[in-house]
């Protein structure tokens, strides 16, 4: 019998209880994978602690990793046994021993990525690549701001598109999280508990502003992100781990230079094999050349979940973590 972190109902940290736990056989169209790592991403506690709704209860937490196929299911011909595979799921959770999904929501590892990097890319990768290469597309004449450019997307998203040849404005929570940014494609980076976002935005641009604002902090950034856009700019909401917006004003869009706005989200924007094999292939192809670097700078055992938890809801984490399995 496998073991996984179960969740009978909405809670905090200590609502996750590791115990033995049979995902099942593959059925048509699934694979089974024995994990090698799992991701560690705000989504997790958002189902957890009740702000995105789970499908039922109990489930297992976890929408990313990366491990060996054990078993094939009939119409899963793409995959056999023994393939190393990386995944998002938007199924059964990954903080499992093994873990049964369907086929379309994996891809092949190439040799050259092993599967704690891949474990701790897919989902804040791949989310990289639609908001760089697809919500907007970032190039040489972009001048982007990335809030929390030093959390786990913001270190994949802000290398990208500094390779991509954006201008490249990210904000951060502390100085050290800002000098992580810097490292990491920032052209500037801005700690938002001791500066104002939105004055520096407009002195380090010269009061032009950016095309596109990425914000995946949700409550405390709003409105002030719509201020450091120029006329017809785009905001981009991905995200609220300060909390949900609330009371969104459309009318502010307008007073504020006829602006954009859009919630995206990564099953939207790779709700195909074929847009997820495309994504894949862009997202390894970046990291294989070296143009995206990728640090795990966390560890947990994946019965430790619940510090990770902890951990990451107080923002004692920076860039990417990982559950070992």
């Amino acid at each position: 019998m496998t073991k996984a972190m179960i969740v009978e109902a909405v809670g905090g940290p200590d609502v996750m209880e590791w115990r033995d736990y049979d995902p099942g056989q593959p059925g048509t169209g699934e694979i089974r994978v024995r994990q090698k790592a799992a991701g560690l991403n705000f989504i997790d506690i958002y189902f957890r602690n009740g702000t995105y709704k789970a499908p039922s209860f109990p489930f297992v937490p976890g929408k990313e990793g990366a491990g060996t196929v054990v078993a094939v299911g009939e119409g899963a011909q793409d995959f056999a046994v023994g393939d190393r595979v990386a995944y998002y799921n938007g199924v059964s959770g990954t903080y499992a021993e093994e873990v049964v999904l369907p086929a379309e929501s994996a891809v092949r590892l190439p040799d050259t990525v092993d599967e704690d990097v891949a474990a701790a890319i897919m989902l804040k990768g791949l989310t990289a690549e639609y908001l760089l290469r697809r919500t907007f597309k970032v190039g040489p004449d972009t001048t982007i701001l990335f809030h929390a450019a030093a959390g786990g997307v913001g270190l994949l998203a802000c290398q990208w598109a500094k390779h991509l040849g954006a201008t490249v404005i990210g904000t951060a929570g502390s100085a050290e999280k800002c000098e992580l940014a810097l490292a990491h494609g920032c052209d500037h980076a801005i700690n938002y508990r001791t500066e104002n976002f939105v004055e520096r935005v407009a002195e380090i641009t010269d009061n032009r502003k950016c095309d596109v604002v990425y914000d995946s902090v949700g409550r405390d950034t709003y409105p002030g992100s719509l201020d450091c856009l120029r006329r017809q700019g785009l905001f981009v909401s991905f995200g609220q781990s300060s909390g949900v917006i609330e009371n969104f004003n459309l009318a502010l869009l307008n007073q504020k230079g006829s602006l954009f706005a859009t919630r995206p989200s990564l099953f939207g924007y790779n709700s195909t094999p074929e847009e997820l094999r495309s994504a894949a292939e862009a997202l390894f192809d970046v990291i294989e050349s070296g143009a995206v670097k990728v640090r795990i700078n966390q560890r947990y055992r994946l019965e430790d979940a619940r510090r990770a938890h902890e951990d990451l809801e107080a923002r004692r984490t920076t860039g990417i973590s990982i559950l070992d399995i």
